[in-house]
């Protein structure tokens, strides 16, 4: 702290950023200021103003860094920049920003629109951050169904389907020119901004000015984009002659805040979008919405003239928001804005209400089921590891076992584990496959579960007790049917059957057929590779290193079938005459 004092009393008197670093080095604030040294010194101050989160803060800070910078809105920036880098624990952020899907047009001679959810400068438009991924995905298919612009990464050498299906225009082919294709780039952009009317607008010039030339085939193409936009914009709520704005809620509910925007371009609602805020639980309202502003607007491409907040902000903060914006910020008080913003949040309410139930839903599912599932199967401490165990195999061949974990009643996959059975190939015994797996699992001591399941009756549950208690293990063990969901536990031979709607049974049931599906999978891999080895062994100079080569370049037998004699040269090991032969079997057989 002495250090600390020492850099106090040489703070600039200048506006700029401050990064607050713990023992580690870690930066765990980073915050902007009009005069570094007044706020700064602030922190460091006994004021009993200071709410519980910064006093946490506080005293954690080991040492602290400042930016000055030419001004407040250059500071804002700055700010803004650095927490979406660093990521500090005490600042208030958009929850899971990293995974927001954006929409990007990219800066080609002939930009596509993909999605994306890495912002790279590199002079591609951003459209976002949008928080359905699903939505996302929606908007790309109604785009690509309204634009006729490419989606391949590389120019073919000819049309490919998108342009004889009319969802391209070949610009690959010069079917098109520059300036044509960018018009509806442009187009896409205003879309994507709800600007709706205005592309309506422009397209009915162009398509009237198309058909006027005798272009009939450009002006076919205009009025189906001009007749796909309008069934879009029917579907717009009209508000009224606000223009272009969002509108701003804000709603808290147990420990979650969470602000919504709704989107009006040209006096219509065009969209919304729900975002969490973290780390907003300790700070007022003002302080929640105006940290919101700074970083939402600091991802997404502002297209509104206007910007309702649901609550008074600091009149420093409005004003250097409103600079850096470039747009006009307001707390309406009646009226229409004033109704959007409440309505956004009440719809901010909805959605923390419905995250509470699906919370409570999950909790259900999850630590309740094994809560639930301990009581039924009286055991002696919560099953909160619990491993299954599954066998597949046709007729004894590629027999494996699968080993699932589920920690807390949640799939633990890094944990999961599969083996390929020795003891009984060209024999089926999954008495025998049982034994075997769990004597391999269970042969030491290590991270050893609090349940044990079988995937099936009493005989596979003994197979298995068998081993483990062999081995010492005293970790309780069950076993679940098939046929009628029962459970046979150790020493007896009458099965219970937990109740049909309780969660403790629907978990048993997801651990079970998670690990059927997991020995499934590997058995069917297995099958593959040895019909693939058995088909390219009947092919005379085609031996293993040539096979592994074959495979590993062209990664089925369905895509050598179909390689060139060329391309099958041209793969390591390989020489022409072995290719010739090969090409010469596979269109023989």
């Amino acid at each position: 702290m002495e250090n600390l004092q020492e850099k106090l009393k040489t703070l600039p008197d200048a506006p700029g950023v401050y990064l607050m670093h713990d023992a580690n080095g870690k930066i765990i604030y980073v915050g902007k200021a009009r005069v570094l040294k007044n706020r700064v010194r602030q922190y460091f101050q006994a004021n009993k103003n200071h709410g519980a989160k910064v006093r946490a803060m506080v005293a954690k800070i080991s040492d602290f860094d400042t930016i000055v910078t030419a001004g407040e809105v250059e500071a804002l920036i700055l700010e803004c920049n650095l927490i979406k880098k660093y990521r500090p624990r005490y600042n208030i952020s958009l929850k899971d920003d990293k995974s927001y899907p954006y929409l990007r047009v990219t800066a080609e001679d002939f930009p596509r629109i993909i999605l994306t959810r890495r912002v790279i400068h590199d002079g591609s438009k951003y459209f976002g951050p949008y928080t359905s991924g699903q939505a996302v995905k929606e908007t790309v298919e109604l785009l690509r169904k309204i634009f006729p612009l490419r989606t391949c990464k590389t120019f073919a050498s000819r049309p490919c389907l998108e342009f004889h299906i009319k969802r391209c225009p070949a610009p690959c082919a010069k079917k098109i020119s520059r300036e044509e294709y960018f018009s509806f780039v442009t187009a896409a952009e205003k879309f994507l901004a709800g600007h709706t009317a205005q592309i309506e607008r422009e397209l009915t010039i162009q398509m009237t000015a198309a058909a006027e030339a005798l272009n009939f085939e450009q002006a076919t193409r205009l009025r189906d984009i001009l007749s796909a936009i309008k069934k879009v914009t029917e579907k717009q709520k009209i508000v009224s002659d606000i223009g272009d704005a969002d509108a701003i809620g804000l709603a808290r509910l147990e420990n979650e805040t969470c602000v919504q925007i709704f989107f009006i371009r040209e006096g219509k609602v065009t969209g919304r979008e729900n975002f969490l805020l973290r780390g907003a639980n300790d700070e007022t309202d003002a302080q929640a919405v105006t940290e919101f502003v700074k970083q939402y607007y600091s991802r997404a491409q502002l297209s509104a003239a206007e910007i309702f907040l649901p609550v008074t902000i600091p009149d420093d903060d409005l004003k250097i928001l409103s600079e850096w914006l470039g747009v006009k910020i307001l707390v309406p008080k009646r009226g229409v804005k004033f109704s959007l913003v409440e309505l956004a949040a009440r719809n901010a309410e909805k959605f923390l209400e419905e995250e509470a139930a699906r919370r409570r839903l999950k909790n259900a599912q999850t630590i309740g089921a094994v809560e639930e599932l301990k009581n039924f199967l009286h055991l002696p401490k919560l099953p909160r590891r619990m491993e299954c165990f599954d066998i597949s195999h046709i007729q004894g061949v590629e027999t494996v076992a699968s080993m699932v974990v589920f920690a807390d009643g949640v799939p633990d996959k890094k944990n999961y584990r599969r083996f390929k059975i020795r003891s009984t190939e060209g024999k089926p015994d999954d008495f025998l496959s049982m034994r075997e797996v769990t004597s391999r699992r269970y042969g030491s001591t290590e991270n050893l579960p609090d349940l044990i399941v079988i995937d099936g009756g009493l005989g596979q549950l003994n197979s298995a007790l068998e081993i483990i208690r062999g081995a010492g293990h005293q970790v309780p063990v069950v076993g679940l049917a098939k046929q009628f969901e029962l459970i046979f536990v150790e020493g007896s031979s009458v099965p219970l059957a937990l109740p049909k709607d309780s969660q403790a049974l629907k978990l048993m049931q997801r651990i079970r057929d998670e690990a059927h599906r997991f020995a499934i999978t590997y058995h069917r891999k297995l099958r593959r590779k040895r019909n693939l080895k058995s088909e390219l062994d009947n092919v005379a100079g085609i031996g293993q290193k040539r096979r592994t080569e074959l495979l590993k370049k062209f990664g089925s037998v369905a895509k050598i079938k179909s390689a060139s004699v060329e391309e099958l040269s041209a793969v390591p090991t390989m020489t022409r005459a072995a290719a010739e032969a090969l090409k010469n079997f596979f269109d023989n057989h």
